[in-house]
């Protein structure tokens, strides 16, 4: 049986019946990109605290997405004006599904914004704005230029992600304007930009596959980027294990 792949939904406000409605989606660049991987996707969208084990029952990963920013609150800060898109209900959602997911040893891929909530959940911190904040602007390409490798990045040696796609200058597509500032416990970096933005990060317990990237490989998995087809292939597979030991 294909391992099943959890994915979590983005909330959407929408016009229906002369009302607007809110209504969840994941867009087809993450189901497609694990489909092609071998494994099942499966929306998963905000439930209560007590609804999430039996959930998690059922699944063998979790895939966090991209989405709006994460509410400046809940790391301890007050919010800038460059904050955007904030549904404080998704982010309490997947801070506990984060923290459960890694009671459980579950495999995860986090992506963009899934990064910064793993990092949140565990203690860390974002910087809101690297434009704002540093000499950083050009990791928010958007249009045609997301399914396209532009940005280089160095992987370390020796952990996870290397293994998956190799150590050294990978390159990348890059689509936030947030990023990582102090790590969360347990996480470590794996991957930086060359100016210095944190592009991957990784957990202490090795018993725990994460594998958390601020890029989009689901844009360059469409567009068969071999990195990106090997990090989906490597997460489904983890799964697939998952599976087997359960």
């Amino acid at each position: 049986m294909q391992p099943i792949i959890g994915i979590t939904g983005r909330p959407y406000d929408i016009e229906a019946v002369q009302l607007e409605i809110k209504l969840h989606g994941v867009t087809d660049t993450y189901t497609s990109s694990v489909r092609r991987a071998g494994g099942l996707p499966l929306m998963v969208i905000p439930l209560n605290d007590n609804e999430i084990d039996d959930v998690l029952d059922r699944l063998d990963g979790v895939m966090f997405t991209g989405g709006g920013d994460i509410s400046p609150d809940t790391y301890g800060v007050e919010a800038e004006e460059t904050i955007r898109g904030v549904r404080k209900e998704r982010d309490l959602f997947e801070f506990a599904l984060a923290r459960k997911a890694y009671e459980r040893k579950i495999p995860v891929l986090a992506i963009c914004r899934g990064l910064q909530v793993v990092n949140v959940a565990l203690g860390g911190t974002l910087v809101q704005d690297l434009p704002s904040h540093t000499d950083v602007h050009n990791h928010d390409i958007v249009g045609e230029g997301v399914y396209e490798a532009h940005l280089d990045l160095v992987v370390e040696e020796g952990c996870r992600l290397a293994g998956i796609i190799g150590s050294g200058t990978q390159n990348i597509n890059s689509i936030h304007h947030q990023a990582v500032d102090q790590l969360g416990e347990g996480l470590f970096v794996v991957a930086r930009a060359a100016d210095g933005t944190i592009e991957a990060i990784e957990h202490e317990d090795s018993s725990w596959p994460l594998l958390a990237v601020q890029w989009h490989p689901e844009f360059l998995s469409v567009a068969d980027h071999g990195p990106s087809n090997e990090l989906f292939a490597a997460f489904v597979e983890s799964a697939a294990k998952y599976r087997a030991d359960a």
